[in-house]
């Protein structure tokens, strides 16, 4: 039996804020790769309001403390939404910073792990949605000329009622269970992650 390690690196989306359950997508997409064909050990290290900046700081030395030298480790990304934020009138990370900075982190983890991406979500928030779009498109690019996995969410869960209806419910920006249980039916059946349970 294989021994999987994954760390899930990102934000509030990535920690399950809003989840009563306090499982989020990363808790679910796990529970439903569970198999006799290999162990499976997920770590959650989200952290509420990372931006991409914070996250690129911190995930190589966490990780390092969670995974085995000569273990079968992955690395799940998933960031965006806080760099678009608006604080004093301005994005609280430039989008060329935010691109560069996601370049730097994703050709390291690459280099050492499978790795991939998943991509901001919407919120409430029209003129915020219009900028989370835009990063997500920028990431999708940048994803494919690095060939790192990229799966976009923006789309599909902007058409999605309940995810919209539990984010408006809940503080505007995250969902609750059912809200995250639709994200990780997006993860579950996305070829990339699947390959690596195959």
């Amino acid at each position: 039996m294989s021994d999987i390690r994954i760390c899930f690196f990102g934000d509030s989306f990535v920690n399950g804020t809003g989840d009563p359950a306090y499982l989020g997508w990363t808790g679910r997409a796990c529970a439903a790769a569970t198999s006799s064909q290999h162990s499976l050990t997920h770590y959650n290290l989200g952290i509420r309001g990372n931006t991409s900046q914070q996250i690129e700081n911190r995930w190589q030395m966490e990780s390092n403390l969670r995974f085995l030298a000569d273990g079968d480790s992955r690395l799940v990304f998933s960031f965006g939404v806080n760099d678009t934020r608006l604080e004093a009138g301005a994005v609280l990370v430039d989008p060329n910073t935010a691109i560069t900075t996601a370049r730097r982190l994703l050709i390291r983890a690459k280099a050492q792990y499978p790795t991939l991406l998943v991509g901001p979500p919407p919120i409430e928030d029209p003129a915020a949605n219009i900028r989370i779009k835009q990063t997500s498109d920028a990431y999708r690019e940048l994803c494919a000329e690095l060939e790192v996995p990229y799966l976009e969410t923006y789309q599909p869960l902007s058409q999605n009622l309940i995810w919209m209806q539990e984010v408006a419910m809940i503080d505007g920006a995250h969902p609750a269970a059912s809200g995250y249980e639709a994200l990780a039916s997006l993860v579950s059946k996305w070829t990339a992650w699947q390959s690596w349970f195959a």
